[in-house]
């Protein structure tokens, strides 16, 4: 299947390289300001990061969305206080929480290669679907690291079950976003 050159509102493939540069730098920042919304638990909190990524890479697409959580993840090993918390440096990537950072630039990659693909704000069911498989990628992962400290079945019950009801809703709710921002504008 091809790629639609309009899947997204922003339609950031054909803006000039400053202009994409600059939503690279604002999707850092929405992914930081994402990263302060929070329901502290143990080992791993809620924050809205999925959601942030999950929209990153439905607007910006495959390449330019995983490149910005990429960007976003850099900022924080170079410590910039911009993870859940305010954490920064290299020891959330070796911790707990660790797998589902990792998971994140792949999350937003899935996400926007099916956005790319039609899976957008004009077909809010797909977009709601690839939102959700992303978000079940990205605890799966999560999970994986999760369990090397504490094992497979607390990695579930703390790193899985807690955050499925949020997954959809995040879903659920991103997908609702697109479309309205795909949504043609009066004038």
């Amino acid at each position: 299947m091809t790629t639609s050159s309009a899947f997204s509102p922003v339609d950031l493939q054909s803006r000039s390289l400053p202009v994409r540069l600059l939503a690279v730098a604002f999707g850092t920042v929405l992914l930081a300001v994402s990263s302060r919304i929070e329901v502290p638990m143990v080992p791993v909190p809620i924050t809205m990061q999925t959601f942030a990524v999950a929209m990153v890479g439905a607007l910006y697409g495959w390449r330019l969305g995983a490149l910005t959580v990429l960007a976003w993840l850099g900022q924080a090993a170079a410590g910039l206080p911009v993870l859940a918390g305010g954490a920064a440096g290299l020891a959330p990537f070796a911790g707990p929480t660790g797998g589902y950072l990792a998971a994140f630039p792949v999350m937003a990659a899935l996400i926007g290669w099916l956005a790319e693909r039609g899976w957008n704000g004009s077909r809010a069911g797909l977009a709601f679907l690839s939102m959700l498989a992303g978000n079940l990628l990205c605890l799966v992962l999560g999970a994986a690291w999760l369990s090397r400290g504490i094992g497979w079945d607390a990695a579930i019950t703390h790193g899985v079950l807690p955050f499925l009801l949020g997954a959809a809703l995040k879903s659920a709710v991103g997908a609702l976003a697109l479309r309205q921002l795909g949504r043609p504008r009066r004038a």
